[in-house]
């Protein structure tokens, strides 16, 4: 693996693994940047509209969030053809949240779920890692998700994994609203 060291202010950020906690992280970092009177830009892959965290964080001032699709469902249980119609809108959204970012001039994007999207075949890495070479200097993104592929793993300057060691999930407990959801 190269290690590769960035001159700008603006960081790459990759909190992966299967552990709870990983899209929490990146909010609290979109929170302390806008505290400190960042542009904070939010878009999040898989997810619909409603999230909790969305509820509370569009009363801070310098965050928005780019809207993605009303209704979202776990890749899995995509057909063959709503997964091509998902990558195509995925790819479309990802441009569409960069040029805001770079046009806008913000300080930070949070790409949540980034990675599972790309893992899953719903997001072309390839574009990703394009936008992630090209970014402004001084824009710092934040990526979330499972299973990164090596490149993303290079690119990045900070990586933690956030491992599950015990998950209620896992015992048949549902995803409760507000703590999980």
């Amino acid at each position: 693996m190269t290690e590769q060291i960035r001159t700008g202010t603006g960081l790459i950020h990759l909190y992966t693994g299967d552990g709870k906690g990983k899209t929490t992280t990146g909010m609290g970092l979109c929170v302390r940047a806008a505290g400190y009177g960042y542009k904070v830009l939010i878009y999040q892959f898989m997810k619909n509209n409603s999230t909790s965290e969305r509820s509370a964080m569009k009363y801070i001032p310098g965050i928005t969030f780019i809207d993605g699709l009303e209704q979202e469902k776990f890749s899995f249980l995509l057909t063959p053809e709503e997964k091509a119609q998902r990558r195509d809108f995925y790819n479309r959204q990802l441009q569409k949240v960069t040029q805001i970012a770079r046009d806008e001039e913000y300080d930070v994007l949070f790409l949540d779920e980034a990675v599972y999207a790309v893992s899953a075949g719903l997001l072309d890495e390839d574009l990703l890692i394009g936008f992630l070479e090209s970014k402004p200097d001084r824009l710092e993104v934040i990526l979330t998700g499972q299973n990164p592929g090596q490149r993303l793993c290079e690119i990045c300057d900070y990586h933690s994994r956030i491992c599950k060691v015990k998950h209620p999930f896992d015992h048949d407990q549902p995803a409760r609203k507000g703590i999980e959801r």
